[in-house]
């Protein structure tokens, strides 16, 4: 009996494939604009599911607000929030901070809470300011323009360097991926048998068929290159071609 395979499996998520979410902290995002003043570091937490840790910062009125920690915040510290000096961890907009400044966890659009920019380890830079826009340089390498009003943190996302610690251990791998409801290991699908996967089977592990697939190809075969094919452009008679 044939089973389907563990991306079909997956579906919309069981127990044994969802991240427990009862260990998250849940949406880190900027706080309110209405939250001004400098504020002070209580606390580095670790998140799961998050590559970067997260900064507890007890804020002038006495609330705790989470924020996604930047590099060479500790415990302690004073931040700026939304009005102050341009020092690690200040929560600033564009328009405040400026020119070769590493920012991180930027704000697309004004007040959306930072969507850009929130992998440990990862900054981007403020280049340019013109007018009501301020050029900032992504990850990536490409420039983006945003407006002054939208918010980022100063400095590079905590974390950096995650990836080059060896995991050692099967079991530190399979707890490290389980917040992230993510696979710890991945099987090819020429090594199964023909039961359990379209590129199972044979006298040698080959695929033994084309690997890119349509988009109507049905469920159980849909493994592989999903590389659609670009529609032909269909050549009008009478049009660009001068004939009749």
């Amino acid at each position: 009996m044939g089973k389907r395979i563990i991306s079909r499996r997956r579906g919309a998520g069981t127990p044994t494939y969802r991240s427990p979410s009862h260990r998250h902290h849940g949406p880190i995002y900027h706080p309110s604009p209405s939250v001004v003043g400098e504020g002070t570091v209580v606390g580095i937490v670790h998140a799961p599911g998050r590559s970067a840790p997260v900064a507890e910062i007890s804020t002038p009125s006495g609330d705790i607000i989470r924020t996604i920690a930047s590099a060479g915040v500790a415990t302690g510290n004073t931040i700026s929030l939304h009005r102050g000096p341009v020092t690690h961890g200040a929560l600033l907009s564009l328009g405040e901070i400026p020119d070769g400044t590493l920012v991180c966890n930027l704000e697309v659009k004004p007040f959306d809470g930072g969507r850009l920019v929130r992998a440990a380890g990862t900054s981007a830079l403020v280049t340019a300011h013109a007018g009501k826009l301020v050029t900032v340089q992504l990850p990536s390498g490409a420039f983006k323009q945003f407006l002054t009003t939208c918010r980022a943190q100063v400095g590079a996302v905590a974390g950096g360097g995650r990836l080059e610690r060896p995991i050692i251990k099967a079991g530190k791998k399979f707890h490290a991926t389980r917040s992230l409801a993510r696979a710890p290991l991945k099987v090819r699908g020429v090594a199964m048998n023909p039961v359990n996967h379209p590129f199972g089977g044979g006298a040698h592990q080959h695929v033994g068929r084309p690997s890119t697939v349509s988009s109507g190809t049905w469920p159980g075969a849909k493994v592989g290159r999903f590389s659609r094919s670009q529609r032909k452009k269909r050549r009008v008679r009478g049009r660009d071609t001068g004939t009749v």
